[in-house]
C-alpha cells in the first residue's frame, strides 16, 4: 500500500499503521516544521519527505493507494476567530475551482485553514487515474455551514468522534473517510460509517507520573502573575474533580501575556483535579455584541476556570504554561467521586485554589504523548517546547487506530500482525 499523508507532523498516521501491522510500501510525507520531519525521520527512517503541501505534484509520486491529513483548523475552531476559509480581503472561498483562481491570481489567503482546498486539489488529482483511493481526512468540530462546505466538497459527511472515548483527553473531531461508508437520507448522501470506539474509561489518574522534574511546578513568581493576570482579566479559576479528563492538546504559540483556557490539576495519591475554562456572563455579551458589530473590539479573553463534571479533563494545548496540575498537600486532596476540593476557607481571587494547599504544574511531555496515545517505543529527540508543539498538532493515534481498522475490508494490503 502506498500511503501520502499531508501535514504529516510527527506522524502519527504512520504510528497508527504500525500499531495496527499494516506494513507500507511507500510512505510520503507532507510537512515544513524541521523539528517535526526529525522526529518522523527518528521514528520512520524510510520516509520520503515531499515538503510543501503546495509544492506537491501527484503526478511525480507512484500511484496513490491511501491519502490522508488534518489540515490547519485554526480558522474553523470555536476557540479561534471562525473566519473559515477566505483571502484576507475576507472572499470566503466556497469551492475547489474559486481556490485555484484566486491562487493563480496571487491572493493571500487569511490564516491556514484554506490549506484544506491544497488537500482537495491532490486528493482530486488522485482520483483522476484511481477513483477509489482511500482517504482521510480530520479537522476540528466547527460550526455547521463550514462543515457542510468540507463536506459537500470532499463529497463524503464525516463521523464526529471524541478522543475522550479512548484517552483521558477531551478532544472532538471530524474525520471524513471512505474506508467505510453509508448511504443516508431521501437522498442518499454518502456518510463515513465508522462506529464509535468504545469507552476505555480511561482517565487521568491513569496517565499522570508519580513524580515529577521540579521544573515543572509553577514559581511563586508565575502563581503570582496568575493570580493578577486573573484579576485583570476577570477570570475565575475552580478545581475540578476525580477521574477528569484533560483539555484538548493545541498547538497555539505560546505568547506572555495570554491566558488561554487549559488547566489540568493533580492531587496527591493519583486522585486527580482539573482546571478548566468557562467564558463568563459578561464575556458572553461582549462577544454577542462584537458578532453583532456594536463593538470593534473583542476581549476574548473573559473567562472564567470551572469544574467538568463528565470525568475528563479538557484538551490540552501545546503551550507548556496551559498544562497545568495542581499537586495538592494532605487535607486537601479532592473528593473521590470529583467534587470540588475542600480547601476553600482562604481562595485566591480567582477561584478555590489555596496557594497553602500545594503547588501548581504544568503537564509533562510524557503525560501530555499519554494523552494523544502515543506508544511507548516512539522516541523523542527534541525539546519539550517542540514536544507540546508537535502532540498539540497530532492525532489521537487509538482514534486513527480504530478508523484503519476498518482498512482490510476496503483494500488488498500487505497486513504483518506485531507487537507494537
Amino acid at each position: 500500500m502506498k500511503v501520502l499523508s499531508l501535514f504529516d507532523g510527527m506522524s502519527c498516521g504512520q504510528i497508527a499503521l504500525k500499531r495496527l501491522g499494516i506494513r507500507t510500501e511507500t510512505y510520503y510525507a507532507s510537512e515544513i516544521d524541521r523539528h517535526a520531519i526529525r522526529q518522523t525521520q527518528l521514528n520512520f527512517p524510510d520516509t520520503i519527505q515531499l515538503g510543501d503541501v503546495t509544492q506537491v505534484d501527484v503526478r511525480q509520486l507512484e500511484p496513490i493507494d491511501l491519502l490522508i491529513g488534518g489540515s490547519p483548523c485554526q480558522s474553523f475552531s470555536f476557540a479561534g476567530k471562525r473566519a473559515g476559509m477566505s483571502t484576507i480581503d475576507k472572499e470566503e472561498i466556497y469551492t475547489l475551482k474559486r481556490y485555484l483562481e484566486l491562487k493563480r491570481e496571487g491572493f493571500l489567503f487569511e490564516g491556514e485553514s484554506y490549506l484544506f482546498w491544497e488537500y482537495m486539489r491532490i486528493l482530486t488529482d488522485i482520483r483522476m487515474y484511481n477513483p477509489d483511493v482511500l482517504f482521510l481526512l480530520e479537522n476540528v468540530e466547527m460550526g455547521k455551514k463550514w462543515e457542510r462546505v468540507l463536506s459537500e466538497a470532499i463529497g463524503i459527511f464525516g463521523v464526529h468522534i471524541n478522543s475522550a472515548l479512548v484517552s483521558a483527553q477531551n478532544r472532538a473531531r471530524i474525520y471524513w473517510t471512505n474506508i467505510r461508508t453509508k448511504k443516508v437520507g431521501l437522498f442518499g448522501e454518502l456518510h463515513a460509517d465508522i462506529p464509535q470506539p468504545q469507552d476505555r474509561k480511561i482517565f487521568l489518574r491513569h496517565i499522570v507520573e508519580e513524580e515529577a522534574d521540579k521544573k515543572y511546578y509553577l514559581s511563586e513568581k508565575m502563581m503570582g502573575w496568575l493570580k493578577r493576570h486573573g484579576e485583570k482579566r476577570n477570570t475565575d479559576m475552580n478545581v475540578l474533580g476525580d477521574n477528569d479528563k484533560s483539555h484538548c492538546l493545541t498547538a497555539t504559540a505560546q505568547a506572555k501575556g495570554n491566558l488561554t483556557t487549559n488547566y489540568v490539576c493533580m492531587a496527591m495519591r493519583g486522585r486527580e483535579t482539573c482546571l478548566t475554562s468557562r467564558r463568563t456572563e459578561y464575556g458572553k455579551r461582549i462577544r454577542k455584541a462584537y458578532e453583532a458589530g456594536s463593538i470593534a473590539e473583542l476581549r476574548k479573553n473573559i473567562q472564567q476556570l470551572e469544574p467538568r463534571t463528565d470525568g475528563k479533563t479538557n484538551c490540552l494545548t501545546s503551550v507548556q504554561k496551559d498544562n497545568l496540575i495542581w499537586a495538592g498537600l494532605a487535607g486537601c486532596r479532592p473528593d473521590r467521586k470529583g467534587k470540588t476540593g475542600t480547601c476553600s476557607q482562604n481562595p485566591l481571587p480567582f477561584g478555590e485554589i489555596c496557594m497553602s494547599c500545594g503547588r501548581i504544574r504544568r503537564l509533562t511531555p510524557t503525560e501530555c504523548a499519554r494523552l494523544q496515545t502515543i506508544p511507548e517505543w516512539y522516541q523523542w529527540k527534541c525539546s519539550d517546547t517542540q514536544q507540546y508543539r508537535m502532540l498539540g498538532n497530532g492525532w489521537t493515534v487509538e482514534v486513527i487506530v480504530h478508523i484503519f481498522s476498518f482498512l482490510k475490508d476496503n483494500i488488498h494490503i500487505n497486513i504483518a500482525w506485531q507487537q507494537a
